[in-house]
């Protein structure tokens, strides 16, 4: 198309052709194809030169509207790329983004007022590509595909905890070793087996608990009805610690799990928009000083 409006405007095959870097032959054999799948003639060719068919005429004016279009697609696209704004697609694990997340979020929202959020939130393995995500946060427990950059930004603190109806009617372990395991709410995004430390010493536990959830948001409910003892991230549990709803378990202790390590996922830095690599730069700035 462009071709053609070029031999139009400069009536000319030879300046058409080198103004678009092509030799006058070329340029020649693609108008005659042109024509050749139209099935019609756009151009009539003289020795002295050349003029427009009823349907050149026509045709030309549909491709000056189309490539106009086009332009006007590529300086919008291109624009869009280069500058801070527009909506970021976020999938996230369901606990990261009630927690760090969610103030990192607001922080980077704080410094880019035109960047939008679209999150969303999982509890077990997630495609990263096939949901055409800008950014992504995963553990360790989800399959990261091999062409994906994945790099590590922080963990997630856990605690145990249980209501005071529970407390009353259980005792109230002192180490790790009796930690009723068979009480334990677990969340599906987290390894049923993890280690907590006290005084120095390091205990496995393996959750066996009746109940298992794929949001800590119904971990926590639960174990507020008594269910049993929730292991869930600490910050979640401020509010509820403080009402007397929920009394941390072994609060002098340290808890490491599979799923509480998290890493930020993205496609790599070649042809990232201006809004995802500056969200990465920041996100991973942000984790450091905050580590």
């Amino acid at each position: 198309m462009r071709l053609f409006i070029h031999v139009v405007d400069l009536e000319n095959f030879g300046l058409a052709a080198k103004q678009l870097g092509l030799s006058p032959a070329s340029a020649s054999r693609s108008i005659n194809q042109l024509e050749t799948d139209l099935n019609m003639r756009l151009l009539n060719r003289t020795t002295r030169g050349m003029s427009l068919t009823e349907a050149g005429h026509h045709y030309s004016e549909g491709c000056r509207a189309v490539i106009g279009k086009l332009d006007e697609l590529d300086s919008n696209l291109s624009r869009a790329t280069s500058e801070t704004c527009g909506v970021l697609r976020i999938a996230a694990p369901s606990a990261f983004s009630s927690t760090d997340l969610a103030n990192a979020l607001a922080a980077y929202r704080d410094r880019n007022p035109r960047i939008d959020f679209d999150i969303t939130n999982y509890g077990t393995d997630i495609d990263f590509i096939v949901g055409s995500y800008d950014v992504s946060f995963a553990t360790k427990r989800q399959t990261i595909n091999a062409n994906l950059v994945c790099r590590a930004l922080t963990q997630v603190e856990y605690c145990l905890v249980a209501s005071p109806g529970w407390f009353a009617s259980n005792d109230n372990p002192h180490s790790g070793t009796e930690i009723p395991e068979q009480e334990i709410i677990w969340s599906s995004d987290l390894a049923r087996a993890f280690d907590i430390t006290i005084g120095g010493i390091k205990h496995r536990v393996n959750a066996r608990g009746s109940m298992v959830v794929t949001h800590h948001t119904t971990a926590k409910s639960a174990a507020v009805a008594g269910m049993g003892i929730a292991l869930l991230p600490s910050e979640t549990t401020y509010e509820e610690v403080d009402e007397g709803t929920l009394v941390r378990m072994l609060a002098d202790s340290t808890i490491s799990c599979s799923g509480s390590d998290i890493s930020i996922i993205y496609s790599g830095r070649s042809r990232l928009s201006a809004k995802v690599k500056d969200f990465i730069d920041f996100v991973v700035d942000y984790f450091r000083t905050s580590n």
